[in-house]
């Protein structure tokens, strides 16, 4: 089959991450992509985290450039059954209406899957006459029924990486990271969402004084407050100036014993994308209590305050019942949610339409 895919592509947006999951497993899946991306000067998100393949063209702007491009050739010349439209508040969504009706839904099936929190005000969003739309859970589609057909509203999962824990000693040695260290990760902007809680961290040092934060991001504002911090803390912090991509970041991820994931309370619906990203490394994860991490039960470990917090890092240092339990219950759900599950989702629902 011909699928082409509009949306992020290398890039560290959870859209991006999820057209780039279903996308590549097509490919393995032997069907034809082409992705439709936007322009490196006008993309979605805050680092390009790789570089584009040969089916994938830039061809438009994020919405919010001036001015605004879209490129119609791409659309227009490629052949493909289905078209994947993903998180279309993005796009440059009047310029992509001249031409959906008039080709692109002449020659495909179109899924669009919905990226935001709540309805959006911009009457330009509901011109597109999809053949489904896709949300990730109950929660996405109560909302998305008060404006589409119920019949029309599919849910679909966000996928999650493979299950697919390393060797630790390995991707140390590979990753120049010491042997002896506990090592508490953390990458890209959740960097600067957790530096509130770094000097909780000093809690360790008497039970783990090899206990080390490894953080991982290009925004030099992050590292000049992380590197002020890191002379209050008693472990040692390491800083590596990387985006990594997804092969990377698990490498990473192999090499440590606990990621820290911190989001701030919202009052809307969302995703955990991060969380999903990483939860088939084998790495555990810490997060706080928020709106991101309540699909997760005992998934991954989570905290209400500074107690829990260094509470749960030990107990991933310690390998204890309640840390193993946790990686076995990361590993179902990864299996279960795995992007190759969600990409054969997208061809059944392709089937029905």
């Amino acid at each position: 089959m011909k699928i082409a895919i509009m949306g992020g592509w290398n890039t560290d947006s959870g859209a991006s991450l999820h057209s780039e999951s279903i996308g590549r497993k097509f490919i393995e899946m032997g069907h034809d992509l082409k992705v439709f991306s936007f322009y490196d000067y006008a993309f979605h998100g805050t680092q390009i985290t790789g570089e584009d393949e040969k089916y994938v063209t830039q061809c438009f702007t994020h919405f919010k450039y001036d001015p605004l491009k879209l490129d119609v050739i791409p659309f227009i010349t490629n052949d493909y059954d289905l078209f994947i439209a993903e998180d279309i508040g993005m796009f440059p969504k009047d310029l992509l209406a001249k031409i959906f009706y008039t080709h692109i839904k002449k020659k495909a099936k179109t899924i669009t899957v919905y990226h935001d929190n709540q309805l959006s005000k911009d009457p330009s969003f509901y011109q597109f006459d999809w053949d489904s739309i896709v949300c990730f859970d109950q929660r996405f589609k109560d909302v998305l029924t008060q404006a589409y057909p119920e019949e029309k509203v599919h849910i679909i999962p966000y996928p999650c990486h493979e299950w697919s824990p390393g060797d630790k000693k390995e991707a140390r040695k590979e990753l120049h990271l010491p042997e002896d260290k506990k090592i508490i990760f953390t990458f890209g902007l959740n960097t600067n969402r957790i530096l509130p809680s770094v000097e909780d961290l000093n809690e360790l040092h008497k039970d783990f004084p090899e206990a080390m934060l490894l953080a991982l991001t290009k925004d030099m504002l992050t590292i000049n407050k992380l590197k002020k911090l890191s002379k209050k803390i008693k472990i040692q912090v390491k800083i590596i100036e990387e985006a990594p991509s997804i092969n990377r970041l698990y490498k990473y991820l192999h090499a440590s014993d606990i990621m820290l994931y911190y989001r701030d309370q919202v009052p809307f619906i969302v995703v955990g994308s991060t969380v999903l990203q990483c939860l088939g490394s084998g790495c555990p994860i810490i997060g706080n209590e928020t709106k991101f991490t309540e699909i997760f039960d005992n998934e991954i470990f989570k905290y209400t305050d500074k107690e829990e917090f260094i509470s749960g890092i030990k107990e991933a240092f310690r390998e204890s019942k309640k840390y193993k339990s946790i990686l076995e219950n990361a590993k179902k759900y990864s299996l279960k949610n795995s992007s190759e599950e969600i990409a054969k989702k997208f061809i059944e629902l392709y089937k029905k339409l």
